[in-house]
């Protein structure tokens, strides 16, 4: 139980990719984590992309980002839902600048370009929102994993092993 006493906050919104959300959380609570469903306030169950619920268990305005240690941003196009809701874009920037970890997978970029905090960073993503990154300051590389500090990314569902592998070893070192 690798993270026994860590706390992971993963952001859903509707149209979330079914994989990059409950395949960390799952990962997670079997490392011993406390993995909680952050919503943007929208709903209490959000549907994924192919038809899954996930129920929230807070909404971003009634958590803050000194309660995680680690943030986990899915792909699918719910993270152009969740950078509509202001709350949930500042829990994101919040969790930046407090140096926690923060992870984004395929779509997850928009919520890190939205919240400013990937000026000057090394990142990855699907490819098709590689120009929003680069326009956002980030230096974009195609691999399957990037960590640029507190800040871990991945492109695709594929890369799910090596992202949460990434995100255990940050905050492991983080203990």
């Amino acid at each position: 139980m690798k993270l026994k006493g860590k706390r992971v906050a993963i952001l859903a919104e509707d149209l979330y990719q079914e994989l990059e959300v409950w395949y960390p959380l799952l990962r997670f609570r079997e490392e011993g984590a406390e993995v909680v469903v952050v919503g943007s306030g929208s709903a209490q169950v959000h549907t994924g992309k192919y038809g899954y619920p996930v129920p929230v268990d807070k909404s971003a305005a009634e958590v803050g980002a000194h309660q995680f240690d680690a943030l986990i941003i899915p792909g699918g196009y719910a993270p152009d839902l969740m950078r509509r809701h202001p709350a949930m874009v500042s829990l994101v920037r919040d969790a930046a600048q407090q140096g926690k970890v923060v992870a984004a997978i395929c779509h997850g970029g928009w919520m890190l370009a939205s919240a400013e905090v990937i000026q000057g960073k090394t990142v990855t993503a699907f490819f098709a929102i590689k120009d929003d990154l680069v326009h956002a300051g980030a230096n974009f590389v195609d691999a399957e994993v990037a960590v640029d500090g507190n800040l871990i990314t991945s492109r695709k569902p594929e890369d799910l092993p090596a992202f949460c592998r990434a995100i255990i070893r940050a905050l492991e070192e983080k203990l």
